[in-house]
């Protein structure tokens, strides 16, 4: 019996091992962790079942042209329109911008399948597996499993073999993985981190693809189903790190395992509904909370979801308000106007919207994704409906469910004292859903599937039976909610909770509670979202356990972050919209698969102005009112250093000619020009600030220019990126260590040599711990391994920045003698050093940085202590 149990579990297992595997491929490789790979699944298992069915093709073929080249092939497409640009955006435009895509590829799916007329694709379909029709039995050690099942078995583990051998063994996977540890780095050695991430998504989508193929026999065609298996699969890629493949598939393995064992042996399980099916997100968030602890902040990400400019800070209080005023007169007039039915959709919208600004308090000012405020609402809205039906006041029920929803925020908010990042956000999601499937399908609790009745509030002169009554009692709650939002973020609390978010750390020196304000942000959150759970059942007049399912709030936080998560005006304008486009949709007799994909439109949208909808009319409004260019005068530095003569060089190799360059708004070259020769060894010194490492970043393509050329051998290399210069025989070896410490010794040095062999022989003890990852070496091995590969492959320029930095002065001298090697064999050397002593020892000429600018060059010899003086101190 057990082994029953076990086999078949295997089977299920297998398919979870492959979906999770692609999840972990592609967010290791990309930082993007991809809520859509579900819907890439089902469309894959989609395009199957309608080749097989509608175009006649076997089984076998509909399978391969589905997995081999549409999925990969969406991929690709998806690459390009919209993960490329988000791997830059911050986690939470990441998150919402994949959950779009999540709702709308299944609907753009089903909707080419009504116009083509093709067979029907819904949940009652039921598709044929891979292998024979009908399945063929076949007895394994005494259990009898189908020809689907050992098909799903065998390729699942020849996917997991081939990928590992894939990443493992061949220069694709070493690319990869190298991108993976440090993408800067990868990019400076040559590595195109854009098509090594096209690949990664390629290869994720693919197995995506698989595991829904293999997955339809089973699971039918509903898009539901497969967003519930991403999460089941999710739980394997959590427990594998989200890292690493082989320990993701082995934990897909043992998932599908203990699911089975569980359901056969805990009959006991029985009385509480719905546990033995919950196993999955039970060890997701075990998972989560006991092995994914994050290591860096946790409150959010303020370097990558910093708070947008403010355009209108220019603008008096009034026309701030004025468009708000004027909508909210045009509200109002409607409320007063228009027809009962529509008017009635409205209060519908802002029942929404109030749950929304539950967004804008925790995701918007505290910087934490929560995808649990769907539970929340129906917390509130069960609680509520119980103690009115036990004989409380309506009032008083009232204030128990939203009680009751602070409470459960509370309770919530416990992982975020630990995690951050998406991985909070998939552990308030595990919560959402166990409470979906455990807690609300209690009877006693939900009722069953009859509910609680919930009346109307009663005002005494009207109540909320009126959608008149409703919507002005809804404007006034979520005005009360703005007040409440706006006192919050001015007052010494939002402060605090600002002070937590961008940096915990300085936070807690300072005084502040961070796991206090975390809670209390959560608790107000769950209030705010109880509070319209509970107007939602005064609205319907009643609430059962299915009204507002745990993925509710998974398209909620997507709708309110497209108009603008850091204001209550986004999430009235979200609320409004939810219900607004499908109504009118269905008024115009256009399907409703196309309000989906015009919402999945939007995630696309959001990758590349992340900010939301509401910031880019603002911004919009700014660039039309700001005048177009300053002039030169202005963006000069207000006291321009004045540039001394430069020593003219005859036949240059690389060239920088009057470079201007910064971060953000910071300029920092101010019209730079350095040349170097073949065979020659220029060092730029200055004191710290200068731009020393801004001009070996500008040299090597990591930082774009805004002024100014760069020229290799007499081409113009300004607008080639990184990789393409580290191709063409431009190397940099980082300030700090330029290795891959994930890598081992022999795998770092085929980043850039296809052959470390002469590299062993060269530095006999890099051979000694060629099997050692590079992240345990000593500094003076690691800079050694960052030099090594130039002594066998040369490039033609070499830009090293700070290479002594951290090493004993034996080490220094070992990689001296590197670059003096270097310099003989005709490589044209640009040294930024510190330690002037060594530098001057090595260089054939010398340049001096002082504010952005070079202020002398010449040969070595005319180098004196003068010179040194004004160029370190400032003096002349």
């Amino acid at each position: 019996m057990i082994l029953g149990y076990v086999l078949s579990g295997l089977v299920t297992g297998a398919i979870f091992a492959v979906m999770g595997s692609g999840l972990t491929l592609s967010y290791a490789a990309t930082g993007v962790f991809n809520f859509a790979h579900g819907a890439v699944g089902f469309l894959s298992a989609l395009l199957f079942y309608e080749l097989n069915q509608a175009a006649g093709l076997p089984a076998w073929l509909s399978a391969l042209v589905s997995v081999a080249l549409f999925a990969p092939a969406l991929g690709y497409v998806l690459h390009r329109t919209m993960f490329g640009g988000l791997a830059q955006a911050g986690e939470t435009a990441q998150i919402v911008a994949t959950i779009g895509l999540t709702i709308a590829l299944p609907a753009l799916g089903l909707l080419v399948v009504d116009l083509a007329g093709l067979p029907s694709a819904d949940a009652t379909s039921l598709p044929r597996g891979v292998g024979p029709h009908p399945a063929l039995s076949f007895e394994v050690l005494g259990v009898r499993l189908d020809t689907d099942q050992l098909i799903t078995f065998g390729f699942s583990a020849v996917a997991a073999a081939g990928l590992w051998a894939f990443m493992r063994h061949s220069p694709y996977g070493l690319r990869m993985r190298a991108a993976v540890d440090r993408r800067r780095l990868a990019t400076l050695r040559g590595i195109d981190a854009d098509a090594t991430s096209a690949l990664a998504w390629m290869l994720g989508s693919g197995l995506a693809g698989l595991a829904g193929v293999l997955a339809v026999s089973v699971l039918g065609l509903d898009a539901t189903a497969y967003t519930v298996l991403l999460f089941a699969s999710a739980t394997a890629a959590v427990f594998g790190r989200l890292r690493s493949i082989p320990w993701t598939f082995a934990a897909g393995l043992a998932l599908g395992v203990v699911q089975n064992l569980v359901a056969g042996y805990t009959d006991f399980l029985e009385e509480v509904t719905g546990l033995r099916t919950a196993v999955p997100v039970i060890l997701l968030f075990a998972g989560l909370v006991l092995l994914n602890r994050s290591r860096e902040r946790v409150a959010g990400s303020a370097a990558e979801d910093a708070p947008p400019p403010d355009h209108l800070a220019g603008l008096p209080p009034w026309r701030r308000r004025m468009p708000w005023a004027l909508g909210l007169a045009g509200l109002a007039a409607f409320t007063f106007l228009g027809s009962e039915y529509y008017v009635g959709v409205a209060a519908q919208g802002l029942v929404l919207a109030l749950i929304f600004c539950s967004f804008v308090v925790v995701t918007g000012i505290g910087g934490m994704v929560n995808l649990a405020q769907a539970a929340f609402a129906s917390m509130a809205a069960l609680t509520c409906g119980w103690a009115f039906s036990s004989g409380l006041p309506f009032f008083v029920a009232i204030v128990l469910g939203v009680l009751a929803a602070a409470a459960v925020g509370m309770l919530v908010a416990l992982p975020a004292l630990r995690l951050g990042g998406r991985v909070l956000t998939l552990a308030t999601l595990a919560m959402a859903l166990l409470a979906d499937q455990v807690l609300f399908q209690v009877d006693a609790f939900s009722n069953g599937t009859i509910g609680w009745p919930v009346p109307a509030l009663g005002l005494g002169f009207a109540d909320t039976s009126d959608p008149r009554v409703r919507v002005v009692v809804l404007l006034v709650l979520i005005g009360a909610v703005a007040l409440l939002v706006r006192n919050l973020e001015r007052s010494a609390s939002g402060r605090a909770i600002l002070a937590v978010r961008s940096a915990p750390a300085a936070a807690t020196t300072s005084g502040l509670s961070a796991p206090r304000t975390k809670i209390m942000l959560f608790a107000l959150a769950s209030a705010i979202a109880g509070l319209g759970g509970v107007l939602f059942a005064v609205s319907k007049g009643s609430i059962t356990a299915t009204d507002l399912p745990a993925f509710s709030g998974f398209v909620w936080l997507a709708v309110v972050v497209l108009q603008g998560v850091r204001r209550v005006g986004g999430a009235v304008l979200g609320g409004l919209i939810a219900v607004a486009v499908p109504e009118l949709l269905a008024g115009w007799g256009v399907s409703a698969h196309v309000g989906a994909i015009l919402f999945g439109a939007g995630g696309v949208i959001l990758a590349k102005h992340p900010d939301g909808v509401l910031t880019q009319l603002a911004e919009l409004r700014h660039r039309r009112s700001a005048p177009s260019d300053r002039a030169p005068s202005e963006r000069a530095p207000a006291e321009p250093v004045p540039a001394l003569p430069v020593v003219q060089v005859d036949g240059p190799l690389f060239r920088l000619e009057g470079v201007v360059a910064g971060y953000a708004d910071s300029m920092v070259l101010r019209g730079v020009d350095l040349a170097v020769r073949p065979g020659e060894v220029v060092a730029l010194l200055g004191a710290n600030g200068a731009g020393k490492s801004t001009t070996c970043a500008v040299a090597a393509g990591d930082l774009a220019v805004t002024g100014g050329r760069i020229l290799l051998d007499g081409e113009d290399v300004t607008a080639w990126p990184a990789h393409r210069r580290a191709r063409a025989g431009i190397l940099l070896a980082p300030e700090g260590r330029g290795v891959f410490p994930g890598l081992t010794v022999e795998e770092n040095l085929r980043t850039w040599l296809p052959d470390p062999g002469p590299v062993y022989e060269r530095l006999p003890q890099l051979g000694e711990r060629r099997a050692v990852p590079a992240g345990a070496l000593s500094g003076g091995e690691q800079q050694l391994l960052t030099l090594a590969p130039a002594l066998v492959r040369p490039p033609r320029v070499l830009i090293a920045d700070e290479p002594s930095l951290g090493l004993a002065p034996m080490m220094v001298r070992q990689v001296f003698d590197v670059f003096a090697e270097l310099r003989s064999r005709g490589v044209a050397l640009l040294l930024v050093e510190e330690k002037a002593t060594e530098a001057l020892a090595l260089a054939d000429r010398v340049a001096f940085m002082r504010l952005g600018r070079v202020t002398w060059a010449g040969p070595r010899s005319e180098v004196d202590g003068e010179r040194l003086t004004a160029a370190y101190l400032g003096v002349r």
